[in-house]
């Protein structure tokens, strides 16, 4: 799928009908993952397309440094080096300002969209422990099982943990391990107990299971919504 970068409204052409052009046809593909229920990366692309479309409205100062500069000239005294704007055009200002306008209610319409389909597909996923949950719950096996998969995939993941300012957040990294087809040996416990054999190096993990009533794409919907339940299953009240 094609990319927005995320500087278009102030690079290459400033002119509102071209950007308008090109905002609209990559707002197009969305609409055709969102219709096939492939949520990622169009999901997260268009938070931070929307976050920073609001930014450059709400600081004009930060829309401004956008610019491209050129050398202007070297200030011996300081040795610093001076810059200049190669823009700076009221008629330009209100072209991106009307770029600006039109872009924020449309990135906001594809985000509630896409938002409203996560609710759903999150509505028909379930996630429980599989076996007893050892007490450190920071790495393990997340199992995803649904309709279109055949069978069970398997992944190890590892939590980590970043702060900002006022809130810590947790981060889950996860590694394909191999697919194990349904049969009757390939429940969920016997599939823990054959990768405690295979890998020692984690004796006692935890195990996730997160099944689908829904057929799923894997890589751009259940996977990464399934990522996204077990953070905020393990962060529950009396988690680790």
């Amino acid at each position: 799928m094609p990319k927005l970068n995320k500087d278009w409204i102030t690079e290459k052409l400033i002119d509102f009908e071209y950007k308008k052009y090109v905002l609209l046809a990559y707002l197009q593909e969305v609409e055709k993952h969102f219709e096939l229920s492939r949520l990622y990366p169009s999901l997260s692309e268009l938070v931070d397309h929307y976050m920073h479309a609001r930014a450059l409205k709400d600081n004009r100062d930060h829309m401004l440094a956008r610019f491209p500069r050129r050398l202007k000239g070297i200030d011996d005294e300081k040795f610093m080096m001076q810059y200049e704007k190669i823009v700076a055009d009221d008629a330009l200002m209100l072209e991106i300002e009307s770029i600006i306008e039109f872009s924020i209610p449309k990135f906001r319409k594809y985000l509630d969209e896409g938002k409203k389909i996560y609710e759903f597909v999150e509505e028909h996923m379930n996630i429980s422990p599989v076996g007893l949950e050892p007490l450190d719950i920071s790495a393990g096996y997340l199992f995803l099982k649904g309709s279109k998969l055949g069978g069970t995939e398997v992944y190890e993941y590892h939590l980590t943990f970043f702060e900002q300012p006022d809130e810590k957040f947790r981060a889950i990294h996860t590694q394909y391990i191999r697919h194990y087809t349904s049969s009757i040996q390939n429940t969920f416990n016997g599939i823990k107990t054959d990768l405690l054999r295979e890998n020692p190096r984690l004796p006692n993990p935890a195990a996730y299971a997160v099944e689908a009533e829904l057929a799923l794409p894997v890589e751009e919907t259940f996977l990464p919504v399934a990522k996204r339940m077990l953070v905020k299953y393990i962060s529950s009240p009396g988690k680790a």
